[in-house]
């Protein structure tokens, strides 16, 4: 069986702001409300974006003031030629802020799926989207997950059932805690999600010493797991290349049905 190789990125892009330092969460906490800057940021992650296939984001604003109304993963698609876009909003602060999940995709997707987590706090969600065949189809997730322990384990205990009996599937994001964590366990029993190998800190981004983001898989082949820089952005981006079997003529269902026919 032949297999394809695809290059995944995981990136919490802060809504396209620029933080390098614990101080500019203040200083430059209007980055968080007016749009100004953010479009030079964008350039430089669409550019970063570029070589591979598939990328997932976090804290993605789909149009309020602070992106200048535009849709941040649209224009994200456009200036890294992107075919394919789904975003997913998640939370809205009235007409001033706004974020989500997204994916942008040089495969067309069969399905996308936008669900809501179970959050005291409303503005959690996870983004699904199936690719492949039937029969050889797989699933790759993206979500952000909530910053208390107690929170994590409701929304976990619903990707566990969101993700159970899926033999091929990533989840990528925004942890919000180490792969380790107590709560992180249910995921690992219930699905076919592997405990990753390596978690290197990826936050903050000057100076990282927290594993919060993660691109876990099962039933897939993996290699060159990395960080990068992802311009400006508070967290630094997961990267990795993910191997997909690719089902020999003679076993696909057209082919199946040709050789009964004869």
């Amino acid at each position: 069986m032949s297999s394809t190789q695809l290059k995944l990125l995981s990136s919490n892009i802060q809504a396209g702001s620029i933080t390098r330092a614990y101080s500019e969460y203040v200083t430059r906490s209007w980055s968080h409300v007016f749009p100004n800057g953010k479009q030079g940021n964008l350039d430089s992650l669409a550019q970063a974006y570029a070589p591979y296939d598939l990328v997932g984001l976090q804290e993605c604003d789909p149009g309020s003031m602070r992106s200048g109304f535009s849709n941040q993963s649209e224009y994200l698609a456009r200036k890294a030629n992107f075919p394919f876009t789904s975003h997913q909003a998640t939370r809205r602060i009235s007409h001033f802020a706004s974020s989500g999940n997204a994916l942008l995709s040089r495969l067309e997707p069969r399905r996308i799926e936008h669900s809501i987590l179970p959050s005291r706090i409303p503005g959690r969600g996870v983004l699904m989207a199936e690719f492949g065949p039937p029969g050889n189809e797989w699933h790759l997730a993206i979500t952000h997950l909530s910053l208390s322990a107690k929170a994590r384990r409701l929304q976990i205990a619903y990707l566990s059932e969101l993700l159970a009996g899926k033999p091929r599937v990533v989840l990528m994001g925004d942890f919000n805690c180490d792969a380790l964590a107590p709560e992180m366990s249910r995921l690992f029993r219930e699905t076919a999600l592997g405990v990753p190998e390596h978690t290197p800190p990826t936050f903050p981004s000057w100076a990282a010493m927290r594993p919060i983001d993660h691109i876990l898989v099962g039933g897939l082949a993996t290699s060159n797991y990395q960080t990068l820089v992802a311009a400006g952005s508070d967290h630094l981006a997961i990267a990795l290349d993910l191997e997909i079997p690719q089902p020999s003529p003679a076993n696909t269902p057209s082919a199946q049905s040709t050789v009964a026919a004869d």
